[in-house]
């Protein structure tokens, strides 16, 4: 189906946060796949669907030791878990060091994810710009979703990472935005990205919900259900799959 690489230039304002409410409400069969070469920490952060706890061993360096002479997407899922509320998610590196023996694997693993069959991919890429590897993911995905906040240094950042990117790759744009000001912040931004003559898909939003992030941390429950941060999620989600909605099969 569908690849589509979530990230940001500066640091990495809530991509992680956006990712994983994104797969939670994802309207069809989806795959939350950790691929930040700086480490992430999805095994930590999120309880297993048993109750228990993620294997941060199991994922990304798995897949990476047995790929070596190819991979084929029905690999995919021999190294994912599954987290509270269903979502499968394939766990990254725990830390950088380990990104330095896997620089061959960013491009076939952007290119098998990019392969699934039946299910879309949510990759959770981070910072942009540290790894110039992971341009070979990068390229393969079919949106590559640029997070920033309202902030002058984050859309700096932003506008750069926008001249940088291919003209192939189809980008679109979603700022972080304190709920107060979440219209007029939104609009301010996308001035500024229109400006740059980089075409874009869209340029909206989804909302700064620091308790709406905790609840995802725990049990699903309808107070997350409501949140600002799930609400907005899933004007986003809609959003994303129109964009990357397969073609019609031809009568």
């Amino acid at each position: 189906m569908a690849l589509i690489v979530l990230a940001a230039d500066k640091g990495a304002p809530g991509v992680t946060t956006a990712a994983t409410a994104l797969g939670a409400i994802w309207p069809r069969a989806v795959l939350l796949a950790e691929c930040d070469p700086a480490g992430g920490d999805l095994a930590y952060r999120l309880p297993a669907a048993d109750g228990g706890v993620l294997n941060p061993a199991r994922g990304l360096l798995t897949l990476g030791a047995t790929a070596r002479r190819g991979l084929q997407p029905e690999q995919i899922y021999e190294h994912t878990q599954r987290i509270v509320g269903g979502l499968d998610v394939l766990a990254g590196l725990t830390h950088g060091e380990q990104a330095a023996g896997l620089t061959w694997l960013w491009g076939p693993l952007g290119r098998t994810l990019a392969a699934l069959p039946h299910a879309d991919v949510l990759a959770d890429c981070g910072r942009l710009g540290g790894h110039p590897e992971m341009a070979e993911l990068v390229a393969e995905a079919a949106l590559v979703v640029l997070f920033t906040r309202a902030s002058l240094d984050h859309v700096a950042h932003l506008r750069e990472r926008l001249q940088v990117l291919p003209r192939s790759s189809q980008v679109a744009v979603v700022v972080i935005a304190d709920p107060r000001q979440y219209r007029t912040t939104i609009d301010e931004v996308r001035r500024i990205v229109f400006a740059t003559g980089r075409e874009v898909a869209f340029v909206t939003g989804i909302a700064h919900d620091p308790k709406g992030a905790e609840l995802l941390r725990g049990q699903w429950g309808g107070r997350l259900d409501r949140s600002l941060l799930i609400r907005t999620a899933r004007e986003l989600a809609g959003r994303l799959v129109a964009q990357v909605r397969a073609p019609e099969p031809a009568l």
